[in-house]
């Protein structure tokens, strides 16, 4: 579904991302790899805010390269950040409400989908709450619906796991592994919370150093001593 040939970039010399060639072809795709692997470049170029010196991205059969990052967005890509982005003086319902914003819908086809993208995520009852009000993991929450919301086709998130409890984390295994299901759409998930990674997604890849590791299903991925090594710094016989 998302198709990266020879994707490079660079920042003063630095090739955060290296050559890298990827078909990324599953409904749930996890990336990654340890800190400075290039992970959070690759959503960064995928969704418009760093243009690549190199390479050609096909996504849903779409050349996503020759969009600029609004179009994008209206396309159907939406992503989260390691940073949320929750608006303090805006209630629930308006901080994903205001997604929908370029998109031409009917008011009760809008209040519809609102209304599905906070059922998914578990904030029906606190529409009217606002922002400043939220606990952490409610906020993270806000953050998921307003990606989803609008039926998009694709959802990239980045690190929604970081910082929760085990309580948190199992709430949000269930929402990622119902993202595909309620709205069809593809998500690429960023996180160093292995067993996250475990639970929701059906194929993995592995970057270090901007370059690809491995891809492949999950469980085997993660058994790699190749992946291992680039975790915990080990030295693996090629």
């Amino acid at each position: 579904m998302i198709s990266i040939s020879n994707l490079s970039v660079e920042f003063g010399g630095i090739r955060p991302l290296d050559n890298l060639t990827v078909n990324l072809d599953k409904r749930i795709v996890g990336v990654v790899g340890p800190n400075g692997a290039g992970k959070t470049t690759l959503l960064n170029v995928l969704s418009g805010f760093v243009i690549p010196v190199s390479g050609t991205i096909t996504a849903l059969g779409q050349d996503l390269l020759s969009m600029p990052a609004y179009r994008r967005a209206q396309w159907g890509l939406r992503r989260t950040f390691q940073t949320e982005q929750v608006v303090d003086d805006l209630t629930v319902w308006d901080n994903v409400a205001v997604m929908l914003d370029t998109v031409r819908l009917s008011r009760e086809a809008r209040i519809e989908q609102i209304q599905s993208a906070l059922d998914l995520v578990g904030l029906t009852g606190k529409e009217t709450r606002f922002g400043l009000e939220l606990g952490a993991y409610e906020r993270r929450l806000v953050e998921i619906a307003r990606a989803i919301v609008g039926k998009p086709g694709i959802v990239l998130m980045d690190e929604p796991g970081a910082g929760l409890s085990e309580a948190e984390s199992e709430g949000l295994r269930v929402i990622i592994n119902s993202i595909p299901v309620v709205t069809q759409a593809m998500v690429v998930l960023v996180d160093h919370d292995v067993s996250l990674i475990a639970a929701t997604c059906d194929t993995t890849a592995v970057l270090d150093f901007g370059s690809l590791i491995t891809y492949g299903p999950t469980n085997e991925v993660l058994r790699d001593e190749r992946v291992r090594a680039a975790y915990l710094g080990k030295e693996v016989a090629q």
